[in-house]
């Protein structure tokens, strides 16, 4: 496995642009089966999950051309309606595939996903959506069968407002017959960005961002060019690694609108910040104040960008309490901080952060993706050199987070694994 070798204690400043969003990518990449011909999509990041769900593509079918920062498919020979165990396995999102499959051919064939160790993740919930839309389901060893005649239009609610289980009834009932409501849908930018992707290709979908989505079904949709959302996690980690060196950073190509909840704890920390159309400015203080953080869904604070702020905390003066609400299994990265000095306690969901003068560096391993981030996080502002292993858990999420952050003044090289 490949290694982060951070030299800590330089300060971060500078200009740097966000990437694509990740969270958005991978269900637009699955939708672009739908159309029947060519996707044009732009801004998509260059990271491990999105090769993987190129990788599914080309194998139920699609012709796909990438150049600089351009992705053509063209779906129009997608007979195959089986997503292969081995690559299902590497990525959780790519359940997502089911909804769009089902659309497309009335059948879709998985296994259960893979991902990060976070907790239990089921996807009971896509699938009572599948039920409700008079999908036939039959699970055996291991796999997944999902066939239906048509989709049936219905108004289904959700027991949970999970984002994946939103986008596969979205998917799944874009080409039906008559109009499906979603209720208790996940509110999170990344809806809204697969809704206006649909819509452009020819979808009539209203709602995304509140809790109600309506779907009315379309026989057909057309060819498309899109431009994907940036990435609000990726941004909250940049600013946070900022914040922690005490630097200051103005992010470019960025949606301040998504990035509120974070915007607001960063400055009760002693940050401050300034927006603009497509641009966050962030100042540290010298010393981080501590601060208290319930995870929530959209608009809440993201349980994505917990493990991250956890981190940036370890250093802040006082004592922060940060309870996760999403998942169960989200602190098996705090043993890796601790290692690095960090003052933590872990009362089932709730992490308690006494701030610690410094921290030191040493050899840590990521277990998971906003994991893995923290500790990157850690070692900047860490004295001496760390080394962060396993971290294409890193690579799964982040674009060139190394090159970005050495952009902004950081010491950071990556050793290949052997």
């Amino acid at each position: 496995m490949s290694t982060y070798i951070i030299q800590g204690g330089n300060r971060l400043e500078g200009e740097v642009e966000v990437s694509g969003s990740k969270n958005a990518s991978l269900p637009i990449l699955a939708a672009s089966i739908l159309n029947n011909g060519i996707t044009k999509l732009y801004n998509v990041p260059n990271i491990q999950d999105t090769k993987v769900m190129l990788e599914i593509l080309k194998y139920l079918g699609c012709k796909i051309k990438q150049n600089s920062d351009k992705i053509v498919i063209n779906s129009k020979d997608v007979k195959k309606c089986e997503i292969p165990e081995e690559l299902m396995r590497k990525m959780r999102s790519s359940v997502v595939l089911a909804g769009a499959l089902i659309s497309r051919n009335n059948k879709a064939i998985f296994s259960y996903p893979g991902g990060c160790d976070i907790g239990s993740r089921p996807i009971d919930l896509h699938l009572k959506a599948f039920e409700k839309l008079g999908i036939n389901i039959v699970e055996e060893y291991g796999n997944i069968k999902c066939t239906c005649d048509k989709i049936i239009p219905q108004d289904i609610i959700l027991d949970f407002p999970s984002v994946g289980a939103t986008e596969n009834a979205m998917l799944a009932s874009v080409l039906g017959e008559g109009t499906t409501s979603i209720t208790n849908a996940a509110m999170e930018p990344e809806i809204v960005d697969l809704q206006n992707f649909l819509n452009k290709m020819g979808a009539k979908i209203s709602g995304a961002g509140s809790n109600i989505i309506t779907i009315q079904g379309v026989k057909k949709l057309k060819d498309v060019s899109y431009n994907v959302m940036p990435d609000r996690i990726e941004a909250g980690t940049l600013l946070c690694a900022t914040a922690v060196t005490g630097g200051k950073v103005k992010l470019r190509k960025v949606e301040p609108i998504h990035m509120y909840p974070v915007l607001e704890k960063l400055e009760k920390c002693g940050c401050i910040i300034s927006v603009s159309k497509n641009e966050i400015y962030l100042e540290a203080p010298k010393k981080l104040k501590a601060v208290n953080i319930k995870t929530m869904p959209y608009p809440g604070f993201p349980t994505d960008m917990q493990s991250i702020f956890t981190s940036m905390l370890t250093t802040a003066k006082g004592t922060s309490i940060i309870v996760e609400n999403i998942f169960e299994n989200r602190y098996k990265y705090t043993s890796e901080l601790k290692r690095m000095g960090a003052k933590i306690t872990i009362e089932g969901r709730t992490a308690i952060i006494k701030g610690t003068r410094k921290l030191s560096g040493t050899n840590v391993i990521a277990s998971d993706l906003r994991g893995g981030a923290s500790l990157v996080v850690a070692a900047l502002c860490a004295k001496g050199t760390s080394k962060v292993e396993n971290i294409e858990y890193i690579l799964r999420g982040y674009e060139n987070l190394d090159i970005k952050l050495n952009k902004l003044g950081a010491n950071i090289s990556r050793k290949k694994g052997e």
